[in-house]
């Protein structure tokens, strides 16, 4: 049996199902989209093709990393994220730009507003880059690579939500 074609709007409803996860605060559901051997990457400004071996990035977790800052971020102690910051995420722009060796390449571009108490908006704009693999009619994030659109991330506040 052969497997259907990728399209944009398969790609497209995966990744606003993960910004709905997200916003609404289900961590565990959304690290259930992630293979065993997934990345989770925010490089530097100075090097946003990097790699997190050799550059120091503002977030480089494998799979245990992210498991465990989950469990930190749900913790009612945890006064970065308590109470917990209400989000919104917009995704656009998608653009599926190949497949090498059965990975699938895709590009999108966000908005994330983020509200917490006494605090301004934060506005966090960027893009993705994903690593997706087949998980039957959908997908698995192999790789999450998040590129902040901001000179200087000091007064962007904390990163602690999952972008």
């Amino acid at each position: 049996m052969t497997q259907s074609k990728v399209t944009r709007a398969d790609v497209e409803d995966f990744l606003f199902h993960e910004a709905a996860l997200l916003d609404e605060w289900k961590l565990n559901e959304w690290q259930e989209l992630l293979t065993d051997d997934a990345t989770y990457l925010i490089p530097p400004n100075d090097d946003l093709d990097g790699d997190y071996r050799k550059s120091l990035f503002i977030i480089a977790d494998d799979r245990e990393r992210i498991r465990q800052r989950i469990i930190r971020v749900l913790d009612p102690n945890c006064h970065a994220e308590h109470p917990k910051s209400r989000t919104q995420r917009i995704v656009g722009n998608v653009r599926l730009l190949g497949e090498e060796n059965g990975v699938i390449l895709v590009a999108a571009n966000f908005i994330c507003y983020r509200y917490r108490r006494y605090e301004r908006v934060g506005q966090y704009v960027g893009n993705y880059r994903y690593k997706l693999v087949r998980n039957g009619e959908s997908f698995l994030i192999r790789e999450k690579r998040i590129v902040i659109q901001a000179n200087e991330l000091g007064q962007l506040g904390s990163v602690s939500i999952m972008l």
